[in-house]
């Protein structure tokens, strides 16, 4: 696996942010955005920039790329190779035992991820890790491991997420992504919903909106 990127900020860092990227893009795709937030809303706060490994997928012809796990079909959120998705979910287990290691409080730790990466972090935060974090912010993206029989344990039920989706996105459909947050909001997790007129992407005040989020849950002023 890659060392992913690792963005230090400009004081003692008491908190972290983990940032997966989506299919085909890399560790730097959220460089830019991780540093605005830390320049400008979150100057204690470390960004953790995993890189996905280089692999076959099936939706793309068999073409090797970045991916956190193989997918051959977008219309269904469970048509994913489970078992690469949870090594996945262990490699970002890992990445939150290190900062723990560190000095930074699990309630202090935020999983973010875009499209597959999301899939990730929603796994990883509410079913795969047995400890809780913070919070999750899931980004044009849905739930490949959550279904009518998954019952979240008790103590889960207190990680807020925030869920954010283009209305006009052909890639992951809006509706997969409300799908994954009004199960959460059934389940009794405090959820936010924001979505945005652009497609498969991320626009300036969906950034506002993590911002505001994040500062709510991060800032200690």
């Amino acid at each position: 696996m890659f060392e992913p990127l690792i963005i230090d900020p400009p004081q003692p860092a008491d908190s972290a942010v983990i940032w997966l990227h989506g299919l085909g893009a890399n560790k730097y795709d959220f460089e830019t955005e991780a540093k605005l937030l830390q320049t400008h809303v979150l100057p204690h706060t470390r960004f953790i920039l995993p890189q996905a490994p280089t692999q076959p997928v099936t939706l793309n012809g068999g073409m090797a790329m970045p991916s956190w796990y193989d997918i051959s079909d977008l219309s269904s959120p469970r048509q994913c190779n489970i078992e690469q998705l949870t090594a996945s979910a262990e490699m970002v287990i890992a990445l939150i035992e290190a900062q723990k290691k560190q000095g930074i409080a699990l309630n202090r730790i935020i999983l973010t991820g875009f499209s597959q990466g999301g899939a990730v972090v929603l796994h990883t935060a509410y079913l795969a890790y047995p400890n809780n974090i913070g919070g999750v912010i899931a980004m044009s993206t849905y739930a490949a491991t959550f279904s009518a029989n998954t019952v979240l344990d008790a103590s889960k039920k207190t990680i807020p997420s925030l869920h954010l989706h283009g209305t006009q996105d052909p890639v992951v459909s809006s509706i997969l992504g409300k799908a994954a947050y009004s199960f959460l909001i059934a389940q009794g997790v405090s959820a936010s919903w924001h979505d945005y007129p652009m497609q498969h992407s991320v626009c300036e005040e969906e950034l506002t909106d993590i911002a505001n989020w994040l500062r709510q849950r991060l800032t200690t002023e």
